[in-house]
């Protein structure tokens, strides 16, 4: 089980929108040196939806090579297509990725009953460990602890991101599973409380900038050490609210080119960030001791 800081890694561009990769496999060597515990490639922060299928692929193909087997890389590999969700999760496979990351289907809206067929599906398909994402906020489709219950018994379903925010989901997806079962956040703004509480970590936007900080936060929220981790959170808590100040990940890639580690790369239907927003952030950033 990957416990831990695991970073929804942004997928740099040049200013004309396309991948830019050295920019890339220097952000990888900037998380593995500062102790990132896991990667995530081509998840809702690294623009999957606008990438396509071959340019999806060859990034997780790409940061696999780069990571070279240095940290956990888990591809993102949802669709609200099973057999698209299927067909992307087992490029991956043969890319080489640790694991892979399923949002539900967004837009079409699918039952709960849709939603364990779906995610059984796809497990049955690819021999490769899943990690389920809940993020309704995006999708419209919220998956009830439940059906991550129901889904946890399948082998290769191995964990859950959960998004919303909801503390208590916690408790009632543990409850729901059991100890192997790795239960993550996707909202930076609650994840010491979150691993206090019991979850194994956060795959995380804030640790796109802050690497270090969230790394040590999380791993003493983790070892219930709640005092460090509160201690350590304080740093961050600008950082948590100022990212998602617009639609995440404009402020993240912001960031990012604000410290000299991308260019001014995003692809529409996503903008670069409003300039009204640049003196909150270049604030919050100073906050967590980045220049």
């Amino acid at each position: 089980m990957i416990q831990g800081s695991i970073v929804a890694l942004v997928t740099p561009m040049t200013e004309d929108g396309q991948v830019d990769e050295i920019s890339l496999r220097n952000l990888i060597e900037f998380h593995i040196d500062q102790g990132t515990d896991g990667l995530v490639a081509v998840g809702t922060t690294g623009e999957s939806a606008t990438l396509d299928e071959d340019e999806h692929c060859h990034l997780i193909e790409f940061t696999v090579q780069c990571v070279n087997k240095r940290i956990p890389v888990i591809a993102g590999t949802g669709a609200n297509c099973t057999r698209e969700a299927i067909s992307l999760t087992r490029r991956a496979k043969q890319a080489g990725a640790d694991a892979c990351l399923l949002v539900t289907p967004y837009y079409n809206k699918p039952t709960q009953e849709g939603l364990y067929l779906h995610y059984q599906a796809i497990a049955e398909a690819v021999d490769i460990p899943q990690i389920l994402y809940n993020v309704p906020g995006r999708t419209a489709c919220d998956m009830l602890p439940e059906t991550v219950g129901r889904l946890s018994h399948i082998d290769n379903i191995v964990g859950v991101k959960e998004a919303t925010g909801k503390l208590e989901r916690v408790k009632q997806i543990r409850e729901l599973t059991g100890p192997e079962f790795a239960i993550y956040t996707g909202d930076d703004a609650s994840s010491r409380e979150f691993c206090l509480l019991g979850g194994n970590g956060s795959i995380t936007v804030t640790g796109n900038v802050a690497p270090k900080l969230v790394h040590d936060m999380l791993m003493a929220a983790i070892a219930g050490d709640a005092e460090t981790a509160a201690a350590i959170d304080k740093a961050l808590l600008a950082l948590h609210e100022t990212l998602f100040v617009q639609s995440n990940p404009i402020p993240v890639k912001w960031a990012l080119a604000h410290m000299g580690l991308m260019q001014k790369g995003i692809r529409l239907p996503l903008t670069w960030m409003s300039q009204e927003y640049e003196p909150v952030l270049i604030q919050a950033l100073h906050a967590a001791g980045i220049n």
